[in-house]
């Protein structure tokens, strides 16, 4: 076999790589490149005969690129058959190509078609090298003619689907796509199905081999079980689209670049030798799991047009919400069961990756707290039922309640609009702004409420006293809200856009919180209760969804 990197310009001889010998790259006679920006040692490149592969590791300053990714100083990837490389800057395209070995002399100098002929006096050849087989050169003849005109090919749109196939094609090439916190890598032969086998990444396809919780570098990894290749090559053959879906917030955070990334699960998959597609969430949102947008972009943008059939689907993680010593030898309960909620949010049948791979049986696990699903829209909105929600007379109404626990919609939908006066913290920025507001409104004979957290006595007092002091009554409106249903309310808001806190403001609110009793001087305490509205149908399914494990 040999290994060559063709020119597309065709302006020099194809550049063999041998077997696991580095070859390097760059400006100089060999490229004919005389581009400045050019490194004269930009690539190395490692052909592997075994895999038909080769690793490209940039030298140089300016970007090379493999096929669309770019790659940066010391990043490496994987080129394949029929792949481009770009020496530098999106420029000097080579396309790898493997080929038979060249058909060598018989021994003794015999005769036949394979035999050289006998050398002349002018040859500069030295004793013993081989001639070059016409079907070889022949073969590169062609490659290097057509070199250009199938890259405009690859960059040309598909053309219409005439009618419904019955059998979609595989994919191409390798790619990589980005959309916003999404990253999708499609790997060369995947095929659309509408059986997905879904699989999550660390803790399930691979693990570390520094045996660390956390990969210490993109290198520090491997297959997690010896049963993991074969059993993904039988689901393969069964039909099945093998997709994996990783949350990766190391990158959106900086603690990951992109392209260690990238290189990383290209090698993962070069290893098990499976086509499958690999859909990244690289940051908080819609699309990192248990929430699906994952899951929906594959479906609706991924799939080639053909629908996914959920029964004859699967996923399997290790985030599966197992306790301590769930196993034996697995002392640590699972970090989290956002792998499980993933399954149960999309309607999944869900493995660990013990039960899948192994055969294990079912382990115990738990479900979070909080649930969703059985909030009820139609349920009581507070606690007495017989007690009035607006007073008749001038009043002070103080909310205690967890940051998105359903004070602001509350008040602004029943209270606003029958006259109080609205004061919030976050709006005038102190507490003494808030008690001077409503100071003016009592003076004025008005009601007001006060849209703060008020998690101590101490905060409360404040406002016991203005009312006090204006001779009116001050009810506390209790928000009943738990901490995890305050979360799960916070992060619908942050995927929606309509305002987040961070998680601290919601834990530091539970720390200093003291339950409200009329000793304080309450004239009554309301316990209000979250009960949710939507603007339509996609929010409230939205809203029902497992979004943290």
């Amino acid at each position: 076999m040999e290994c060559l990197l063709v020119s597309q310009d065709g302006q020099h001889d194809p550049v063999a790589l041998p077997d696991g010998v580095p070859v390097v790259l760059g400006r100089g006679p060999r490229t004919r490149v005389a581009d400045k920006k050019c490194s004269r040692k930009q690539v190395e490149l490692l052909a592997d005969y075994k895999h038909q592969a080769v690793r490209v590791t940039q030298r140089g300053v300016n970007p090379t690129s493999v096929e669309e990714l770019q790659l940066q100083p010391g990043d490496s990837s994987t080129l394949q058959e029929g792949q481009t490389l770009w020496l530098v800057n999106g420029r000097y395209p080579y396309t790898l190509h493997f080929l038979p070995a060249p058909r060598r002399s018989l021994a003794g100098g015999g005769e036949g078609p394979a035999s050289k002929r006998p050398k002349t006096s002018s040859s500069t050849e030295e004793e013993g090298e081989e001639e070059e087989d016409p079907a070889v050169v022949a073969k590169l003849r062609q490659l290097q003619e057509t070199a250009a005109s199938a890259e405009q090919a690859k960059a040309r749109p598909p053309a219409p689907p005439q009618g419904e196939a019955s059998e979609q094609p595989p994919h191409p090439r390798d790619s990589w796509h980005e959309h916003g916190k999404l990253l999708v890598f499609t790997k060369q032969g995947v095929v659309p199905s509408t059986k997905v086998a879904g699989f999550d990444l660390d803790g399930t396809i691979i693990t570390t081999k520094s045996g660390k919780v956390f990969a210490t570098s993109p290198d520090d990894w491997r297959i997690l079980y010896p049963e993991v290749a074969k059993k993904l090559r039988k689901l393969q053959s069964e039909g099945y689209k093998i997709v994996i879906f990783t949350n990766q917030l190391g990158i959106s955070k900086g603690r990951l670049r992109p392209e260690a990334f990238k290189a990383k699960a290209e090698a993962v998959l070069e290893q098990l030798g499976v086509p499958m597609q690999v859909l990244v969430a690289t940051g908080s949102g819609l699309y990192r799991k248990p929430l699906l947008g994952m899951w929906e972009h594959l479906c609706e943008k991924e799939n080639g047009a053909v629908a996914v059939t959920l029964k004859n689907s699967l996923y399997v993680g290790d985030a599966a919400g197992r306790p301590p010593n769930w196993a034996p030898g697995h002392k640590k309960k699972d970090f989290s069961c956002s792998d499980r909620l993933f399954a149960l949010n999309a309607g999944l049948p869900f493995y660990t990756p013990e039960e899948f791979f192994l055969g294990w049986a079912p382990a115990p696990y738990q479900l979070p707290s909080f649930d969703p699903r059985e909030l009820d829209s139609q349920g009581r909105l507070y606690d007495p039922p017989d007690a009035p929600l607006l007073a008749p007379s001038p009043e002070l109404v103080v909310a205690v309640g967890f940051p998105a626990a359903g004070k602001s919609t509350f008040l602004k939908q029943h209270l606003v609009p029958a006259g109080y006066v609205y004061a919030n913290r976050d709006t005038l920025g102190s507490w003494q702004k808030c008690v001077a507001l409503c100071a003016a409104a009592l003076r004025e004979g008005k009601s007001a409420a006060v849209d703060n957290t008020n998690p101590d006595p101490e905060s409360r007092s404040r406002y016991i006293e203005c009312a006090q002091a204006a001779g009116v009554p001050c009810r506390c409106f209790l928000f009943t809200a738990t901490l995890e249903q305050a979360k799960h309310n916070n992060r619908f808001r942050e995927v929606t856009a309509t305002g987040h806190v961070p998680d601290v403001v919601l834990n530091s609110y539970k720390n200093k919180f003291v339950e409200p009793s009329l000793s304080e001087g309450f004239a009554q305490i309301l316990r209000v209760h979250f009960v949710p509205s939507f603007a339509d149908a996609r929010q409230a399914a939205l809203y029902r969804l497992f979004s943290e494990g």
